[in-house]
C-alpha cells in the first residue's frame, strides 16, 4: 500500500513531463464537438490563404510554386503535436522567402539544403539553451530589415505587374532596369495586376469594419454578415481564382494577354533524404562546396528565422527546428511561425489547411497553369506592404534619436545585401550597448561633502570614466574634496573595478581626504571586503552616511 502511495506521484509528475513534451495530450481529452464547427470554418479559411501565399511566396524565393505547397503542410503536421498556440502557423513567410532567394541561388537543391541544416542548426540552439543570442538584435535593427524588406519583396513584384521578363533581382540593378523597360509593360498583365491590388485593398478594408456577429440579430443578417467575412478573408484564393478563370477564358478564345505561371508538376513531393550532392552537367557539387556556397545564409537564415517565431511565441525553436528538418525531407524550403494566417479556435484547424494543400499538390496543380502571374504579384505586394512600418522612424526620433542610427544603418544596407543590413545593425547596436556601460552617467550632490552616484551598474569599461570624474570634481580642485560614492545601482563589480578603486583610494589618501562607499548589496560589499581594499569605508546607506 505504501509502495502505491509512493508510486501515485512519480506516475502523475511522468505524465505531466510528457504532456509538456507534446501538448496534443492536454487539449486532446478536453476536445468537444462543439469545437469542430469552428475549427473547421477556421481550418478551410486559413487553407484558402495558405495555397495561393504559398504559391506567391515560392516566386519571391525565386523557386518553382510547387515548391510554396511542399514547405505549407509539415508544419501543421508537426504543430498539431507540439504546438502550444492555437494562433499561430507554420509555414513560408515573405521574409523567410526573401532570405532564400538571397542565398539559395533560385536552386531548389540548394534550398532544400539549407532548410536541413537550418532546422538542425534551431535544434541545436534550442537544446543548448542559446536563445538569449536573438535578445541582442534590437527593435530598431527588426524594425529596419522588415521595412526593407517589405520595400524590396514589393518591387521585386512590379516586374510581374508589368509584365517585364529578364529583371535582375539584385535591388538597385531591378530599380534601373525596371524604369529603363517601362515602355515594354504588356497592357493586360498591368490592367489586371492593378484591378486585383485595388480589389484586395478594398476586402482587406472592409472586413476591419465588418461587425461582430451577434446571436439576437435576424438570420439573414447573420448569414449575410458570414459570408460578407468569408469573402474578405479569403481574398487571396478568390483573386487568383477570378485572375485564373478570366486568363482561361482568354486561353480557350485563342489569346493570352497576360503572363501565366506555367506548368506545375503534380503530384505529392516524395519522402527522400535531402540533396547532400548536386549533379550538374559535367560535373557533382560535394556537400562541403554546397555549404560554403551557402555562407552567411547558414547563420541568417535559421537566426531570422528564429528571430520571428519567438517574437510570437516564446520557446518556440525546437518545434521550428524539427519543422525544419522533417521538411527537408519532402522538398520543402525554409520556414517559420506566422500570425498572418490565424486561426480562430482549437489545434485541429491545422488539418483542413493540411488537407488543402495537400489536395492542391495531388489534383489542382494542372489548374495552376492558368494563374497570371501578376495575380500573385498583387497577392505578394499586399501581403508584405504592412510590414513597412513608417510610424517607427517617427517614434524613435521622438523617443531616443540614438536608436535612430542602427534603424536607418539596417534599413538601407539591406537593400545591397541582407547580411551586411543585419551585421551592421547588430554591431551599431552593440556599440551603442557598450558606450553605456563604459560611460554611466554620474548623479552629483552636494551635502558637505560630494555624494556622486553612477545611474548604472559599475563594469570594467567604465573603471577610467568614474577615474575621470572623481579627479575632475575632487582631486583636482583646490582644496580636495571628500566623496562618498553611492553604489545603490550597482548590483556587481568584478575585478577590474576593484583594483580601479583600490588606486582612487590610494589616491585620496595621499591627498589627505576621505573616498567612502554607501549603499553597497551584501553581495557587492563582500567581494570589496574580500578585496582587503586599504583605507575602505563604507556606511549602510546614503541617508545615515549624511548624518
Amino acid at each position: 500500500m505504501a509502495e502505491r502511495d509512493r508510486e501515485a506521484p512519480q506516475r502523475c509528475c511522468s505524465y505531466h513531463t510528457v504532456q509538456r513534451r507534446l501538448p496534443v495530450l492536454r487539449w486532446l481529452p478536453q476536445y468537444s464537438l462543439g469545437w469542430l464547427q469552428l475549427d473547421l470554418i477556421a481550418g478551410v479559411t486559413v487553407g484558402l490563404t495558405v495555397v495561393p501565399q504559398a504559391l506567391a511566396y515560392a516566386e519571391v524565393a525565386g523557386l518553382p510554386v510547387q515548391y510554396g505547397l511542399y514547405s505549407s503542410f509539415m508544419g501543421c503536421f508537426v504543430y498539431c503535436l507540439l504546438g502550444t498556440s492555437k494562433d499561430v502557423t507554420l509555414g513560408p513567410t515573405a521574409i523567410m522567402s526573401l532570405l532564400v532567394s538571397s542565398y539559395a541561388f533560385h536552386d531548389p537543391a540548394y534550398a532544400v539544403l539549407l532548410t536541413f541544416l537550418s532546422g538542425c542548426i534551431q535544434l541545436a540552439m534550442g537544446l543548448l539553451h542559446l536563445g538569449f543570442l536573438l535578445d541582442f538584435v534590437s527593435c530598431p535593427v527588426i524594425k529596419g530589415f522588415t521595412s526593407a524588406a517589405s520595400v524590396t519583396i514589393s518591387f521585386n513584384q512590379v516586374k510581374n505587374i508589368l509584365g517585364l521578363h529578364n529583371i535582375p533581382r539584385q535591388f538597385f540593378l531591378q530599380v534601373y532596369h525596371t524604369f529603363q523597360r517601362i515602355g515594354e509593360t504588356r497592357a493586360g498583365d498591368a490592367l489586371l495586376g492593378l484591378v486585383c491590388l485595388a480589389v484586395l485593398v478594398g476586402l482587406r478594408a472592409m472586413k476591419g469594419h465588418i461587425p461582430r456577429i451577434h446571436r439576437v440579430e435576424l438570420l439573414s443578417v447573420r448569414i449575410s454578415r458570414l459570408i460578407l467575412w468569408a469573402t474578405a478573408t479569403a481574398r487571396n484564393a478568390l483573386v487568383v481564382l477570378f485572375a485564373g478563370l478570366v486568363a482561361y477564358s482568354f486561353q480557350v478564345m485563342g489569346s493570352q494577354p497576360f503572363t501565366l505561371t506555367g506548368e506545375t508538376p503534380q503530384g505529392l513531393p516524395p519522402f527522400q533524404l535531402p540533396p547532400f550532392s548536386k549533379v550538374e552537367a559535367n560535373s557533382t557539387v560535394p556537400f562541403s562546396e554546397m555549404v560554403q556556397d551557402l555562407g552567411a545564409g547558414l547563420a541568417v537564415v535559421p537566426l531570422m528565422g528564429l528571430l520571428e517565431t519567438v517574437a510570437i511565441a516564446k520557446a518556440f525553436g525546437m518545434v521550428l527546428g524539427l519543422t525544419n528538418l522533417l521538411g527537408s525531407f519532402v522538398s520543402s524550403y525554409p520556414v517559420t511561425g506566422s500570425f498572418g494566417r490565424p486561426a480562430l479556435s482549437g489545434a485541429w484547424v491545422q488539418s483542413p489547411a493540411r488537407i488543402l494543400v495537400l489536395l492542391s499538390l495531388a489534383y489542382l496543380t494542372s489548374l495552376f497553369y492558368y494563374i497570371p502571374k501578376a495575380a500573385l504579384a498583387a497577392v505578394i505586394i499586399c501581403a508584405v506592404a504592412p510590414m513597412f512600418d513608417a510610424r517607427i522612424f517617427r517614434t524613435l526620433w521622438r523617443v531616443k534619436r540614438l536608436d535612430f542610427l542602427p534603424l536607418c544603418v539596417t534599413f538601407l544596407l539591406c537593400f545591397w545585401e541582407v547580411q551586411y543590413g543585419i551585421v551592421a545593425g547588430i554591431l551599431i547596436s552593440g556599440v551603442l550597448l557598450l558606450y553605456t556601460i563604459a560611460r554611466p552617467r554620474i548623479k552629483l550632490s552636494e551635502h558637505g561633502v560630494l555624494f556622486m552616484q553612477p545611474a548604472s551598474g559599475l563594469h570594467f569599461p567604465a573603471v577610467e570614466s568614474l577615474r575621470d570624474a572623481m579627479h575632475r570634481w575632487a582631486l583636482a580642485v583646490s582644496p580636495p574634496r571628500c566623496v562618498i560614492l553611492d553604489c545603490t545601482h550597482v548590483s556587481s563589480m568584478d575585478y577590474t573595478v576593484v583594483m580601479g578603486l583600490a588606486d582612487l583610494l590610494q589616491e585620496f589618501q595621499k591627498r589627505g581626504v576621505t573616498l567612502a562607499f554607501s549603499g553597497l548589496q551584501d553581495h557587492v560589499l563582500q567581494v570589496l571586503l574580500s578585496a582587503d581594499l586599504e583605507g575602505f569605508q563604507h556606511f549602510p546607506s546614503m541617508e545615515e552616511a549624511g548624518k
